[in-house]
Order: structure tokens, then sequence, then C-alpha cells
């Protein structure tokens, strides 16, 4: 049992996440075990390789990045953990948001506003309690927030299948083909850590638990409102598979699952009460739809992304080819997550459903897909020895091509 663990004592935890009628115990942090430390060694010797791919990609590719990178960052290594996107973040643990959003045109520029504030919040605190610059405190903060990922996405998998897929599955995603993600200016890790860690409550029965990392994932990075998805999901098969729960666990599931569904909400309020335009953020988001489908297309529909942009990819096509894919993945969430359990399967199929009402899809695709990182503890990656090394090398070998390609040459 590691450090980053919620433990229950005095309930039984069924393996489909599904709540029993007793009343969940104390939450205790116990002592690091054995397993913890496999995983945080694990992640340890990760970061050493992505570390050397990073350095090595950023002398191979002398200016190219510089001269790729949307924003400029301050030279060196640092500038280079720290650009694309980290250039955003840099500006507001600086400098934080602007009163108005920038126009021309008519037409909402990129900015600041298309960010959320906790990830550069928390590296300016580390900045001001420390006297690092905001490269190191940015990068700090995200191979932290990384090793909590792992630790806490292995005793989510643990929950649902066991000690063996759960430890190979921790092991997956740390050197997986975006783990260099995990040491750049990025949010993912805390994202991650907070999502993670929050579905864990839920699946062991703990929705006030849930709440407050629910609430602070959702001012991490959008698509946090999966998490009361999967909540209520688990709460209803419970009453379904007639599992009487007491009157405070319905309390707390209602209490827990509306308030973490508004913070899930909440940005584009806050966007539009300082800046006072009612679309700032959505206006804000589709200013980088334009470099993809346009500025005539670039307007925010549900469902409408990734038609338009396979439209505009390979014309007339594109429509039906996007209706196949989506019938291809709905076929394969209904008939396949079920192995992940309930309190799992939810969780990414409400997610994918986010990824598919708001999201246009391109590079950020890849990134937009970590957390559906619960998948990599399915006992089929690591049945045996020989198939479960297959797939930990298959992730080491992709990470040097995502750098470049992810990183180098286009934003991530």
């Amino acid at each position: 049992m590691g450090a980053w663990d919620l433990v229950e004592r005095g309930r039984p935890r069924g393996r489909d996440g599904l709540w029993s009628d007793r009343a969940p115990g104390r939450l205790t942090i116990p002592r690091p075990g054995a397993a913890t430390l496999v995983v945080l060694g694990g992640y340890a010797v990760s970061r050493v390789l992505a570390t050397g791919l990073l350095l090595t990609a950023w002398i191979v590719s002398g200016g190219v990045h510089d001269a790729h990178a949307t924003l400029r960052a301050p030279g060196g290594f640092g500038g280079f953990l720290t650009a694309w996107d980290g250039a955003w973040y840099r500006r507001i643990a600086l400098h934080g948001y602007p009163s108005d959003l920038p126009v021309t045109g008519g037409a909402v520029q990129k900015s600041v506003w298309a960010f959320l504030p906790a990830y550069p919040a928390v590296v300016r605190a580390l900045m001001s309690m420390t006297s690092l610059g905001y490269a190191p405190a940015a990068v700090t903060v995200s191979v932290v927030a990384g090793g909590a990922a792992t630790v806490v996405l292995h005793r989510l998998l643990a929950e649902r299948f066991g000690s063996r897929p759960a430890m190979w599955g921790a092991l997956f995603f740390a050197f997986g083909p975006l783990g260099f993600l995990f040491q750049v200016a990025y949010a993912e890790s805390l994202f991650l850590a907070l999502v993670f860690a929050a579905l864990l409550a839920v699946l062991r029965g703990r929705p006030l638990v849930a709440m407050p990392f629910g609430v602070a994932a959702a001012f991490t990075h959008p698509g946090a409102l999966a998490v009361p998805a999967a909540l209520a999901a688990v709460w209803v098969a419970s009453l379904v598979r007639r599992r009487p729960l007491p009157l405070r666990t319905h309390l707390a599931v209602v209490a827990s699952g509306l308030v973490t569904a508004a913070a899930g909400l909440a940005w584009p309020v806050v966007v539009t009460l300082v800046t006072g335009r009612g679309d700032g953020y959505v206006a804000t988001e589709t200013a980088w739809w334009r470099d993809y489908i346009g500025d005539a297309a670039a307007v925010f529909r549900p469902l409408t992304p990734w038609f338009l942009f396979a439209e505009r990819l390979v014309g007339g096509w594109g429509v039906p080819i996007v209706a196949l894919l989506l019938v291809a993945v709905g076929w394969c969430l209904a008939f396949r997550s079920r192995a992940l359990g309930v309190g799992i399967g939810a969780f990414v199929v409400a997610y994918v459903a986010y990824l598919v009402a708001v999201f246009l899809p391109q590079q950020s695709t890849f990134r937009m897909l970590l957390p559906l990182s619960p998948v990599l503890g399915t006992p089929a990656l690591s049945a045996s020895p020989r198939r479960a090394t297959a797939t930990l090398v298959v992730g080491i070998a992709f990470q040097p091509i995502a750098i470049w390609a992810l990183w180098v040459a286009w934003p991530p």
C-alpha cells in the first residue's frame, strides 16, 4: 500500500466497484509498501529515460524547435521543456489573467483564457516558496505530479484488476510514448493525479473524498466532467443491483456529483464574468481551430468538431469516415468496457463522449487520450511475461518518435 493510497477500513471492496451497504471506515494514509516502492522506482527510471531522450532531441533539433514553437521561450534546455503551451502557462504564472480578450477584426484571438489556473497557480506557489525560476518550478511540479499519478493509477488498477495487472499497467503508463509530458510544463500530470485519485475514491464508495479531487481537476484541465459521470454510474448500478445504501451515502453522492459537475462547467462562467463576453471561453478555444479548419468553419457546435475536421481533411468522405469510426468506438465501448467494471468503464465512456462532443482532433488528440490510461490495467496486456515485456518495449520505442513529432515539430 502506498503513501498516496486512499484506504478504507471495515468495508469489503468489490472488484466491480459497486458499493455495499456497510458504512465505509475512516480515511487513512498508510506507510509505503513494497508495491508502491517498485512503482516509484519504475517511475524514477522512466524519468531518467525521458530526460535523456528530451536532452537528445534538444541537442539534435538545434534551432528547429525554436523556429516552430508557437510562443518563444527562453533559450537553453529549460526553455525547450517549457515551450508550446508551457509558454502560455508561464504568462499565467507570472502575470495572471487579463481583464479582456484580444480581438482582431472582430475575431477573438488566442490567449491565456484557454488555459485553466490550477497548474500555473501551483507553479507560482512553488516559485514563491523557493528561489526557483519558472522552468525548474514547472518541471518539478510536473515530475512530482506524474509520480503521484503513477502511484494512484496503480492503486486504482489494483482495486479492479489485482496486483499483477496493476503493476504492469502503472509501468506502461510511466514508460508510454507520451511519458515525456510528465516533465514538461504541461498540466497533464497534475490533472491525471487528481482525476485518478477522484476515481479511486469513487470506486471505494467515498464520494465526499472524491469531491475535492474532482473540483481541483476541473480547474486544472478540461474533461473532469467524466468524474461525476462515473460517480453517478456506480451509484445507479448499486441501486439497480439492490445494494442498500445508508441515507448519508445518497446525500454524499448527490452533493459530490452536483459540486464536481458545477466545477466542471465553471470556467466558461468565470471567463464571462471577468471579460464581460458570454462566449469568451468558447471563442478563445475556437481561435486555435482556425489553424486547422479555417475561419468560416471554426464555430463551436457540440458533436460537430470531428466531422468538421474530417471534411476539411478529406472532403465529402470525411463525414461517413467519422460516422464509421464513431460506430466502431461505440461498439468497443459497449462490448469491451465491461471488463473495466462499472466505475472505470463509465469514466472511460464519459470521457470519450466529451472528446467527441467538444474536441477538435489534431496533434493534441494523443495527449488528450491520457485520462483513458486505466485501460492499461486490462489483464490481456500483461497475461504473460512475454506479452507484458513486449508492451513495455513498444511504449519505450515510440517515446523518441513522439518527442520528435509532438514536441520538436508540432505542439502536443
